[in-house]
């Protein structure tokens, strides 16, 4: 069987002016998950990325880690929802200070995100529904381009990974929130592919990485 390790990408510049940029704690988790990889005897024949910044760039960090030199393809179906809006379109918790507040954030963050997933609202670029048929495409395509026993891997977000694990656990858009709540910086979710498609083998494995380099955004 073939085998798809989906990663996501290392910690991003939250709160800075461009988010999209792994921050130092980001680059290290991507090298440092690049080793480990190697270390299992991982040699991928394929690579793909999303088209964000802190897609390739963490990308550039498990191949240095792991000692990989192999072409990354670039797939946008793997592209993080626009959480930028999401966030804008469900009012802030009046009185209270999101960015010193990580729970006020959280709580912030969940009924934005359950909004969007909803349905009932039509004011985003990207709806929860289009969203979601777009990573299915992408994973199809990566399972699509595998040859028999390759293994690929795929620099991604959360929220794409989490759409495909839960797509493959027969799984909607709740079970998507409760994924997408939980998933590490530089984890590895793991997909086994044979004649009757891909199967979910592990979610969100991040063992490699120590408790103080274990971060959530």
């Amino acid at each position: 069987m073939s085998r798809i390790l989906l990663v996501r990408h290392g910690q991003a510049s939250w709160g800075a002016a461009d988010y999209d940029q792994l921050s130092d704690l980001g680059a290290s988790q991507a090298r440092t998950l690049g080793a480990a990889l190697a270390a299992q005897g991982i040699t991928p024949d394929v690579l793909v990325s999303g088209g964000m910044k802190r897609h390739s760039q963490t990308a550039a960090g498990v191949c240095d880690g792991a000692g990989w030199d192999l072409p990354v393809t670039v797939d946008n179906g793997w592209d993080e929802f626009d959480h930028l809006q999401v966030l804008e379109r469900h009012p802030a918790p009046e009185g209270v200070d999101i960015t010193s507040d990580p729970r006020a954030f959280q709580r912030w963050f969940e009924g934005a995100t359950s909004r969007w997933t909803g349905g009932e609202h039509d004011d985003y670029d990207e709806s929860f529904a289009d969203f979601s048929t777009r990573v299915s495409a992408a994973l199809d395509r990566a399972i699509a381009a595998l040859e028999p026993k390759a293994t690929a891997v795929v620099f991604t977000s959360g929220g794409p990974i989490a759409w495909a694990a839960a797509a493959r656990l027969d799984g909607g858009a709740h079970l998507w929130l409760r994924l997408n709540q939980v998933t590490i910086n530089a984890s590895v979710t793991s997909f086994v592919v044979g004649a009757r498609g891909a199967t979910m083998l592990a979610y969100n494995e991040h063992t490699h990485l120590s408790p103080d380099h274990q971060t959530y955004r």
